[in-house]
């Protein structure tokens, strides 16, 4: 396929919660194949995963863009450069209500295909399964209403490691390159600029808030299994699972279960990819996620 990314930039913007927390999000607005303005083929808001910042999604912003989609990538409370909460409550429902306003403000007359990745996915379906009118469809990545107590509790303890900070760009570097070993360490560590801060103490900080990781739990990994349980039936939508075929947080029970509470979903896989799924294969998440697009939902991209 040849390359239709394109080369403008995204637009900036803020949604304000009434808690006075200031949610920041950016636009990728339509472009053909020619790189000349288009209309929308289609709305995708983009949501990350927990610890991550809405870069995670830039490089499938661009190509979608470029391909005729209107692209919309948030940064979730305490995350990126949206606002912390000032009491550090970062429980599922607070964030399903800030998807709600999202929704209400940037998509008054057409409701956005949602694509979330790990805690982007728990939220939206939180939303989806409460009655919420928040997607017109929804893409789970890397995520289902039963996952893997062990590989939860190994992003947890990857988050809290960090919590003093690095030296360098390269400390941080080699700490991601222990705990994605499957992934081949960028040889340049800049691109971590945009998901850490250098602080005042002199070394680099994940730019997201230190009292979210306490979410991140085995214990907490049971509780919201047998929550979303109750909840995924619900859920009405046109659905595609993207799992990566070596995730350690989805397993292949895992599919089963949301097959048997969501019959109507589509799942696929990512070979060799792990839990931060586009991250490991960004190229073959877009051509599921554009299948998809194209073949369930009729909006196909532009050639």
């Amino acid at each position: 396929m040849p390359s239709t990314e394109t080369t403008v930039e995204p637009q900036q913007f803020a949604v304000e919660r009434e808690d006075g927390v200031r949610l920041v999000g950016e636009v990728w607005e339509p472009h053909g194949p020619d790189g000349r303005p288009t209309e929308a083929v289609d709305e995708i808001l983009m949501l990350h995963g927990g610890a991550q910042t809405r870069h995670a999604w830039s490089r499938a912003s661009r190509r979608l863009s470029g391909e005729g989609y209107r692209v919309t990538a948030m940064d979730a409370r305490g995350h990126g450069d949206s606002d912390w909460d000032p009491e550090g409550d970062y429980d599922i429902h607070r964030l399903a209500a800030d998807l709600e306003a999202i929704v209400a403000e940037r998509f008054p007359e057409r409701r956005p295909v949602v694509v979330g990745a790990s805690l982007g996915g728990m939220t939206a379906m939180l939303s989806l399964g409460t009655g919420k009118d928040v997607a017109r469809a929804l893409v789970l990545v890397d995520v289902t209403p039963r996952l893997e107590a062990k590989g939860v509790e190994r992003v947890g303890e990857f988050m809290r490691s960090g919590f003093n900070g690095f030296a360098s760009l390269e400390e941080a570097a080699d700490a991601i390159a222990a705990y994605q070993p499957h992934r081949k360490r960028p040889p340049n560590p800049e691109g971590l600029r945009k998901n850490l801060r250098l602080r005042e103490d002199g070394r680099w900080h994940w730019h997201w808030d230190p009292r979210f990781a306490g979410n991140a739990s085995a214990d907490n990994t049971e509780i919201g299994n047998a929550f979303f349980e109750e909840l995924v039936p619900k859920i009405t939508q046109p659905t595609l699972l993207i799992r990566g075929s070596a995730s350690d947080i989805v397993s292949d029970d895992s599919v089963q279960h949301l097959l048997e509470l969501l019959p109507h979903a589509h799942t696929t896989e990512v070979a060799d990819a792990g839990h931060m799924v586009a991250g490991d294969d960004n190229a073959v998440f877009l051509d599921q996620l554009e299948w998809f697009l194209a073949e369930v939902l009729d909006s196909p991209p532009l050639r």
